[in-house]
């Protein structure tokens, strides 16, 4: 089993919900969060601000450094991981930057708490 964690639009979320459901993914989590991509940071103004200058900083201040984003946290079968990734890109693909991202990490078990059902078992599987 694999955890996916996608942070994408905060507009996308209900477009999100509604193609993971098509798809056969009911079970999710999701938050409010803030981010920025790797595109939008002038690491020289970055550098500088940790180096204690202070235009450095004052310019960061200045800036948006951060946007209000979603993170969603799916959990899912190994044979449902390229699908649900395929569904969270098809629901949030615009073109432009701050589409967000999707990182798959492994996942070593999962346990219904009201059950205490355990692995596969507590998952989504169709």
């Amino acid at each position: 089993m694999k955890e996916i964690m996608a942070v994408v639009r905060m507009n996308k979320i209900n477009k999100t919900k509604k193609a993971l459901i098509d798809a056969g993914v009911s079970s999710m989590t999701a938050m409010e969060c803030l981010g920025r991509g790797k595109g939008l940071v002038n690491m020289d103004l970055l550098k500088g601000a940790e180096q204690g200058y202070e235009e450095a900083i004052a310019l960061l201040g200045q800036s948006d450094r951060l946007h209000p984003k979603r993170a969603i946290f799916v959990v899912v079968p190994d044979k449902l991981v390229q699908k649900t990734v395929n569904t969270i890109i098809e629901a949030n693909q615009t073109g432009k930057s701050g589409d967000g991202v999707i990182w798959v990490k492994p996942t070593e078990d999962s346990i219904s708490v009201r059950t205490s059902e355990n692995g596969d078992a507590v998952l989504d599987e169709f």
